[in-house]
């Protein structure tokens, strides 16, 4: 009689490996969508301090949308200026805490993947800037939004916007189960 061939895995087994490349491959996707929205924020950066800080200001759409080279060393909207390594530290953390939730699994779903590579990108777009500068790089100056931003900036902010929805509507969904 032939000796029957067990499995090097069994079916639970296989469950958790396909289950952790899945983690993987999502945790993966969001940071190099992250690093490619850091790197947008550089390259237009690299632009805008060559070519618009030596003139400063550039009217796009009169009395509505200019080009403003500003060195913010504070945070949102020039807050709380000279604070370098406190807002370094703090983005550093942030970053960790969204990959932290997740791997935790904390919140699933693609509006709250699509946020959280938002954040991470902006976060690491302007930290960049205070570690290698000192200060973050703002341009975009909207008439009717009078702090100075950057791509950044947006980031970050349409991130938080996404997350907030997610939260919400994960908390709603929530409450039919």
């Amino acid at each position: 009689m032939e000796k029957k061939k067990t499995p090097l895995f069994t079916l639970h087994s296989s469950h958790f490996f396909g289950e952790v490349f899945i983690l993987a491959f999502t945790l993966t996707i969001i940071l190099v969508c992250s690093a490619v929205l850091a790197v947008i924020d550089q390259v237009i950066k690299y632009f805008i301090l060559h070519d618009l800080a030596p003139v400063g200001q550039v009217s796009v759409i009169d009395g509505l949308f200019s080009l403003v080279y500003v060195e913010n060393r504070g945070i949102a909207f020039g807050m709380f200026q000279g604070m370098f390594w406190i807002f370094s530290l703090l983005t550093v953390a942030l970053i960790g805490v969204f990959i932290y939730m997740i791997v935790k699994k904390t919140f699933t779903g693609k509006l709250f993947y699509i946020a959280s590579a938002l954040i991470i990108g902006g976060g690491i777009g302007n930290l960049i800037d205070r570690v290698f500068r000192g200060f973050v790089i703002d341009y975009l100056s909207l008439s009717f939004f009078p702090p100075v931003c950057n791509f950044a900036d947006y980031c970050v902010t349409i991130g938080a916007f996404l997350l907030a929805v997610s939260v919400i509507a994960g908390m709603k969904g929530n409450q039919h189960e």
